[in-house]
């Protein structure tokens, strides 16, 4: 999958990036000062796009992120399992059909028959809202 590098204090809080091999959104990020050997330090709190869970690490200020492309795309959703939060959906470009994983915020509110906007991320297809 594509993607580019960025130096860790270009980051900005909302952006995406890739931390412990997981796509992540920046939820706050802290940069010190220069210290006495002039090396800045930055701390990055992330929320993963696809697990949900915390992420915390520090790293150099001149650490190469990697930022992960994002490709967002409509669908219509043909069948839902919500015992495991899957979904059949009908790609409403190429009509290709694929089972995706549902966010678990929203499972409760997919219905058959509603559009839907999904993300694949780093080959990963996951439905993040109702359109």
């Amino acid at each position: 999958m594509a993607f580019k590098l960025v130096n860790a204090t270009e980051i900005r809080i909302g952006n995406f990036a890739i931390i412990n091999d997981a796509p992540c959104i920046i939820k706050s990020m802290d940069i010190s000062k220069t210290g006495k050997h002039g090396h800045a330090k930055v701390r990055i709190e992330a929320m993963g796009i696809i697990d949900g869970k915390k992420k915390i690490i520090v790293v150099p200020g001149t650490e190469r992120i990697t930022i992960p492309m994002i490709e967002k795309r409509k669908a219509q959703v043909l069948k839902t399992d919500k015992t495991v939060n899957k979904a059949t959906v009908m790609d409403l470009e190429n009509y290709e059909t694929f089972d995706v994983d549902i966010a678990p915020d929203i499972a409760e509110e997919i219905d058959e028959n509603k559009e839907v906007e999904y993300w694949n991320v780093e080959g990963k297809k996951i439905i993040k809202k109702i359109t």
